[in-house]
């Protein structure tokens, strides 16, 4: 009889891999390593994964909706204005910039690193999420621009790429400098850019 999978040893072992990987990468990252981390057998990685690029793909929709969750949830959504709210987003990202840098990177983000132009699968995974995230962001752009009557050759959907590309490229100052507070001046310099986007215009 084939043995039934564990959803929860299936989530330990992703949950081990966003650790391992924030810290050294994907490509340094063994199977025995992720295992290890999980507290689990290699018997029942491969139970579960048929590969370590399978894991990797499966992961990217795990972080997707785990960090997904976090940021429905948090208290920026609560200002009335648009433009408080994704200013609060911002603000958010720039105080989740401290501490161990391990711990506040993006897990998609150091894989599509490594993987765009070694693993289709795992990129095209990274990106799924980096765009949906991105595309949270979108409808408060929109309301923020037709209350402010803001029009331009820009989009509230290039904004918020750009506002996670900023984002991305702060955690690889981040990792490289050593220096968390590197990658809050990033998102202090993209919070005055989206400032002043949005003054009226006619108005200084």
């Amino acid at each position: 009889m084939a043995r039934t999978a564990n959803p929860r040893t299936r989530e330990t072992l992703m949950e081990a891999a966003f650790k391992l990987v924030r810290q050294k990468g994907l490509s340094a990252t063994s199977v025995d390593e992720i295992c290890a981390g999980a507290g689990v057998s290699k018997g029942a990685f491969f139970h579960h994964f048929k590969s370590k690029e399978d894991l990797a793909v499966a992961a990217a929709h795990h972080w997707s909706a785990m960090t997904g969750g976090f940021f429905d949830g948090a208290p920026y959504h609560a200002p009335e204005d648009p433009l408080d709210r994704l200013l609060g987003y911002i603000a958010l990202r720039r105080e989740m910039m401290d501490g161990e840098i391990a711990e506040f990177t993006c897990f998609v983000g150091t894989m599509a690193q490594e993987a765009w132009a070694t693993s289709p699968p795992v990129a095209a995974a990274a990106w799924d999420s980096m765009a949906e995230h991105a595309e949270k962001l979108v409808p408060d752009i929109e309301t923020a621009m037709r209350a402010r009557g803001i029009s331009g050759d820009w989009s509230a959907q290039s904004l918020a790429r750009h506002i996670v590309a900023v984002t991305q490229g702060a955690f690889i100052l981040a990792k490289a400098s050593g220096a968390p507070a590197i990658a809050q001046e990033s998102l202090d310099h993209l919070r005055r850019y989206v400032e002043t986007l949005f003054v009226r215009p006619g108005t200084t």
